[in-house]
């Protein structure tokens, strides 16, 4: 049948459906990927690496520079010689220095000692020690404050005189400072339920219930609020943060059941590498929640595309560098539409990337004229083509790779927020990175129990993680703070943040280490 005589309604209609199912194609597809197929972003691409020489570079580290990023097979990857360290390191071990030690003597009989042939009694020559890490159930104790009290038998108007307990972070609670740390530690760096908590207290003898461990948990939480606080001015004194949010459920009170809620990350501090980790805890994602985090602050963020970050942008002071990892994932999951412009956009942005991997091993001056001469005209070959293509408008357009033209499209004016900026980033993943810890937990405890308990979460994840990322034990920060912060003067409350803890701690050892002369 001649295609001229088909109606217009009909050629229409079959346009519509190959469409749709081509749509539906590339949705099958990416859902089997999803479920049999590699997940990892990374792009590899047979290429010319030579252009990413840089005038002044090393041939050498700069080849290593970028093998670090080829893909090898498997069955050609070289097996690496095991480093040989001190202290048994290299099985995997490392024995603390300092531990108790005891000793267990095996010795052979006496009669072994005598040769039966001649009589002669052996003579030791020497020991062989072997070393072995062992481990006990947790050591519980009890305190107690014993207070004398007194009194004067011709005053009685006097009364009892006794001295005053010290401040409790939590008053009248029969809980030290010590169990709590030990807690909040395990449920937010382990990522352990409190109800699995309460049963391995019960294995070693403590009986605490999952209710009483909550109440100690959120009163914390409002007990560190004033500190918690002083950490968001410190980022907002910053001038360059990262945000971002992560669904998290919440339990109705009286139904039982579960609705969405937001945790929002802030990122920042001074340095190359932000130390601090702050969570707000949101019943909802509503743009006014972003809008509160980040009021005061002025300088430049690092976001996604959410529309709460896009008016951000727009507001004096504020400048937004996108993600360009999240650009690399709507490319990466487009399985279909122009595959060749696919292998190009991915093939640029592997190259910005190895490029910062370099830039930032390089003094702040170095950083910029890499990122100004290098980085700079790729990002503007990236959106004179991107320009070229949506105008084109060959796409389908409910397709992923119609959706990630588009979103990259519209990211063309925040592509080069970072250039000019030392301590920026081309993406978002601090942030990101941040989440981790948050995603881990919501397996386990699956959900907060109450607004409150998302607020003293929110608390609690923010020094412990700000912790684990400035590789300090959150156990022993915790019970520090814990017994200092009453009495802390309230202006001064920075001084027993992680960072400035840390400092503080490692001036102490300095000082109280012995000093050792050479004779």
């Amino acid at each position: 049948m001649n295609e001229s005589c088909i109606p217009l309604e009909t050629l229409s209609e079959v346009e519509k459906l190959k469409n749709k199912i081509s749509f539906l194609e590339e949705r099958i597809a990416w859902f089997e990927r999803q479920f049999f197929g590699r997940k990892s972003e990374r792009f590899v691409d047979v290429h010319n690496d030579n252009i990413l020489y840089l005038p002044g570079f090393e041939p050498g580290n700069l080849q290593n520079d970028l093998e670090e990023q080829e893909v090898i097979p498997e069955h050609k990857r070289k097996k690496r010689k095991k480093r040989k360290e001190k202290n048994d390191y290299s099985n995997g071990l490392l024995i603390p220095e300092g531990l108790t030690v005891e000793q267990s003597i095996l010795d052979i009989s006496e009669e072994e000692k005598i040769c039966s042939e001649t009589g002669e009694k052996a003579v030791k020559i020497g020991e062989e020690v072997t070393r072995k890490l062992a481990h006990q159930p947790a050591y519980y104790f009890v305190k107690e404050i014993i207070r004398p009290k007194y009194a004067f038998p011709s005053q009685e108007e006097k009364g009892v005189v006794i001295q005053d307990l010290p401040d409790s972070i939590l008053p009248r609670s029969r809980a030290d400072e010590s169990l709590l740390a030990e807690i909040v530690t395990r449920k937010f760096a382990d990522h352990l339920p409190l109800y699995r908590l309460s049963e391995i207290f019960s294995r070693d003898g403590v009986q605490l219930t999952r209710q009483l461990l909550s109440t100690w948990v959120n009163k914390l939480g409002t007990a560190l609020l004033p500190l918690y606080l002083v950490m968001l001015e410190h980022i907002k004194a910053s001038n360059r943060v990262f945000i971002d949010e992560s669904p998290l459920k919440l339990q109705v009170k009286g139904s039982g059941k579960l609705q969405q809620a937001y945790m929002w990350v802030l990122v920042g501090g001074e340095g190359a590498d932000p130390p601090y980790r702050f969570y707000k805890f949101t019943e909802n994602r509503e743009h006014r929640h972003a809008f509160d985090l980040m009021k005061g602050f002025s300088g430049l963020f690092h976001a996604d595309k959410y529309g709460a970050y896009e008016k951000l942008a727009l507001r004096e002071g504020l400048e937004w560098q996108c993600c360009w990892y999240h650009i690399r994932r709507k490319f990466e999951e487009a399985q279909s539409g122009d595959q060749n412009f696919k292998k190009w956009i991915l093939r640029k942005i592997r190259y910005l990337s190895l490029y910062e991997r370099i830039a930032w091993k390089r003094s702040p001056e170095e950083r910029l004229r890499i990122r100004r001469v290098k980085e700079a005209p790729i990002i503007d070959e990236i959106i004179l083509l991107l320009k070229a293509k949506v105008e084109d408008g060959a796409c389908l357009p409910k397709s992923k790779f119609t959706q990630a033209l588009n979103y990259a499209y519209g990211l063309q004016s925040y592509m080069k927020t970072y250039i000019n900026s030392p301590f920026a980033r081309m993406d978002n993943n601090p942030s990101e990175r941040a989440f981790r810890a948050l995603a881990i937990g919501r397996k386990n405890w699956l959900f907060v129990g109450s607004k409150n308990g998302g607020e003293s979460t929110a608390v609690l994840l923010s020094f412990v993680q700000t912790c684990r990322n400035l590789k300090i034990n959150p156990r022993d920060y915790l019970e520090d703070i814990m017994r200092r912060i009453q009495n802390h003067p309230f202006n001064r409350l920075s001084e027993l943040l992680p960072d400035q803890w840390q400092k503080e701690t490692q001036k102490k050892t300095i000082f109280t280490q012995p000093l050792h002369i050479r004779k």
